[in-house]
């Protein structure tokens, strides 16, 4: 009998999802040893900033509750890696941005994580990778 493939998608990305906890779990340690990591999203989505980034569009992209969001700036500032700042075009809100040795033990961590899949995929031919990636893009903007 063939498997149904919209049963075998969601077995493979749930498979895929706990591989990514127990990856995000390890970079997050080599980020800092204190790193929760539930909040290296948070700090992967700075990283991708010059600029600081306003709190309510963390929490848009992170989909998570303003307490969360929080606790999470909150905790990655206690360890040096964020900070918050006024916001200049009003003062009852406030940015986030990555502190000098935030973005460098990010960027660190981010060349090692690309270094990595440029490993595992460095078999691949690049245009199944670049179809791999549209192909998540469009799945991931389905929602």
């Amino acid at each position: 009998m063939a498997s149904d493939p919209i049963t075998d998608l969601e077995v493979e990305l749930v498979d895929m999802w706990r591989r990514g906890s127990i990856r995000t779990r390890e970079r997050a340690q080599r980020v800092h040893p204190r790193l929760d990591p539930s909040c290296y999203p948070l700090l992967m989505l700075l990283i991708r900033r010059e600029d600081a980034v306003p709190v309510s569009e963390l929490i848009a992209n992170l989909g998570v509750e303003k307490s969360t969001l929080s606790r999470q700036v909150d905790a990655v500032t206690r360890l040096g890696l964020a900070q918050r700042i006024p916001d200049p075009d009003d003062a009852r809100a406030k940015l986030v941005a990555l502190t000098d040795e935030g973005r460098a033990r990010l960027g660190a961590e981010r060349a090692e994580g690309v270094a990595q899949w440029r490993r595992q995929l460095s078999q691949w031919d690049p245009d199944d990778v670049r179809t791999l990636t549209a192909l998540l893009r469009r799945l991931g903007s389905s929602d």
